[in-house]
């Protein structure tokens, strides 16, 4: 513990003031930063290994993070880093060293006062709210918390990453606010519910939900059907329908969703625009059968016009359920078939033969195939003769069948 402590602690005394943060579409897209930057140290893993991890030189919200070790207490974790910003903000210095020391009514508390929820879920936590800090302040926030290890087991550490601005500062007016609840009580964002048996409890995403909004409910409820282990259709389904969602709503700021995908490291692809979504929501890393049968039912909806919010509708009315999208969405790009040509052009030709005697086409072979044409009066005339030995032969093995 001693070493951690020692490793991170930052210079209290050089900590600028914190300035107000405008809460933007740059700001929304720190906690997806934060959540692949978190992916990006699995590595195969359950939870990074804390080793990986090195609050102090992540550049992008070091200031704005805080670590929480377990190690020796599991119900009263130390803080073994908090960021400048949070320190400025909470009016904080060296003698926080305990969750149990932590005040109140700091912001500080807002984003502690989540990390059971982490251990329950074993999976990262997004959340907002509003509430009244120590100074009586109104702060709108945004936080997430995601889960570290040392044995690649145990929850032992949690890293959180928290971004805020001071309402009391700001004018509403001059800096759009993100949706939230419309009281002091917190609520979490996005999904933090369990799946139990088929039924999949949520909270709802909010209809003028921000794109990093919607990806980060997406993945959040992929992570509940991974955690479902392929037993809950509901939780399949809804995770598909909030991928869905966030691919229709990727179209309308294509500028945003560039600069996610560059973030994520995902490259989109003009012939199969939906396997971006799906590496992104459900990760690069996810079964590759599965990432393209996802893609294929969500490209199936689009091309039948489906709109944010009615996915689960279509794909519960579709005979089969998302494997009857897949293979309609198949069907769909099986190009169609080439005219034959050349079988037009002989029948063409044979129905401007002249008939011919069938002394004058059976040649001078024991057997011979004919092909005789019928006019529009009835009457049979033979008109030529198959002179390929393959087929004279295919036929009379099929007479001999």
């Amino acid at each position: 513990m001693d070493g951690y402590q020692a490793r991170y602690e930052d210079p209290v005394e050089e900590a600028p003031p914190a300035p107000p943060i405008e809460i933007g579409t740059d700001e929304r897209r720190m906690h997806v930063r934060a959540y692949n930057y978190w992916a990006s140290l699995l590595k195969g893993r359950d939870y990074p290994s804390i080793e990986d991890l090195d609050p102090v030189n992540i550049e992008d919200f070091a200031s704005n993070s805080v670590l929480l070790d377990f190690t020796e207490n599991s119900e009263n974790p130390t803080t073994a880093y908090i960021g400048v910003a949070i320190r400025a903000e909470c009016d904080i210095g060296p003698e926080v060293q305990t969750i149990a020391q932590v005040p109140s009514r700091s912001l500080l508390s807002r984003l502690t006062d989540h990390y059971l929820q982490i251990i329950a879920n074993r999976a990262p936590i997004g959340f907002e709210a509003e509430f009244q800090n120590q100074r009586g302040h109104e702060i709108c926030y945004r936080g997430i918390l995601m889960p570290f290890s040392s044995d690649g087991e145990t929850i032992d550490f949690i890293y959180g990453v928290i971004n805020w601005k001071d309402t009391s500062v700001v004018p509403r007016e001059l800096a759009p606010m993100p949706a939230a609840p419309r009281n002091e009580a917190e609520e979490p964002l996005l999904l933090e519910e369990a799946v139990e048996g088929d039924e999949l409890l949520l909270i709802e995403v909010d209809e003028d939900a921000g794109l990093a909004d919607r990806l980060w409910a997406a993945r959040e409820s992929a992570e509940l059907c991974k955690a479902a282990d392929g037993r809950s259709r509901a939780a399949l389904y809804r995770a598909l329908a909030l991928a869905y969602d966030f691919a229709v709503a990727s179209r309308r700021v294509p500028d945003e969703f560039a600069e996610i995908l560059d973030d994520a490291g995902v490259k989109a692809q003009a012939r199969a625009p939906m396997t971006a979504i799906v590496k992104l929501v459900f990760g690069i890393d996810y079964d590759k059968t599965r990432l393209t049968e996802f893609a294929s039912a969500l490209s199936h909806a689009e091309r039948q016009g489906v709109d944010i919010g009615e996915f689960e509708e279509f794909v519960n009315a579709q005979p089969g359920g998302l494997k009857g999208l897949v293979a309609a969405e198949r069907l769909a790009r099986r190009p169609e078939p080439r005219p034959d040509t050349r079988l037009e052009q002989g029948r063409l030709r044979l129905r401007n033969a002249a008939p011919k005697p069938l002394s004058a086409l059976a040649g001078n072979d024991e057997f011979s195939l004919v092909l005789v044409r019928r006019g529009s009066d009835g009457k049979v005339e033979p008109v030529s003769a198959v002179s390929d030995l393959t087929m004279l032969e295919k036929a009379i093995r099929k007479l001999a069948a």
